[in-house]
């Protein structure tokens, strides 16, 4: 084969691949609005999506070798889209380091997402730390794949139980890393009618 017919049969290779490419993402659906769906988001005629979700399972990363580690499974119905204060679910955390610490499970009462951030809310039901069982407190999720990051209305106060009257979906910035490998949070993105 000479050199010009090999070209060639690359350069058309190179164009089923592009054709092949193109056919897929234009196969792809749409929403009422025209505008292209997400993988995993519902089609029009296709059950809809919840309005907004966090969820996963993650450690800190922290030099000094603490055991962080949160978990969320919030979420709130397609039929709750206009209120994100319906949202359902729990979330939980511990953290000890060297055999001290602590673990506290919130219910979920507010769940707020905008691309791929998400502040979670929810009132602490159950807890081995003195004082917890009843305080509101907020959690703040950057899902950047395996690079997540999360921060906690706490953060400045020391302890959920030193937090006092914390508004519902209010977290702080999410200045701390995941640890590598060890998990992955997914926020699945508020869509409101504006």
């Amino acid at each position: 084969m000479n050199r010009r017919t090999r070209t060639a049969l690359l350069g058309s290779a190179l164009l089923l691949t592009v054709a092949a490419a193109a056919g897929s993402a234009g196969a792809s659906a749409s929403d009422e609005k025209g505008e292209a769906v997400p993988a995993g988001v519902s089609a029009p005629g296709e059950s809809k999506r919840e309005a907004a979700a966090l969820t996963g399972e993650a450690k800190l990363y922290r030099s000094a070798g603490d055991d962080i580690t949160f978990s969320f499974d919030a979420h709130l119905a397609a039929k709750d889209k206009a209120d994100p204060m319906k949202a359902t679910g729990t979330f939980e955390w511990s953290h000890y380091l060297n055999g001290e610490g602590a673990w506290a499970k919130a219910e979920v009462d507010c769940l707020l997402t905008g691309g791929k951030v998400a502040v979670v809310s929810g009132v602490i039901t159950d807890s081995d730390l003195p004082g917890a069982e009843g305080k509101r407190v907020g959690i703040t999720v950057h899902d950047a794949g395996r690079h997540d990051r999360l921060g906690y209305s706490w953060a400045s106060t020391g302890s959920p139980v030193e937090t006092k009257d914390l508004p519902k979906c209010v977290g702080s910035a999410p200045f701390e890393k995941v640890r590598k490998g060890t998990g992955d949070f997914t926020v699945v993105p508020w869509q409101p009618e504006l």
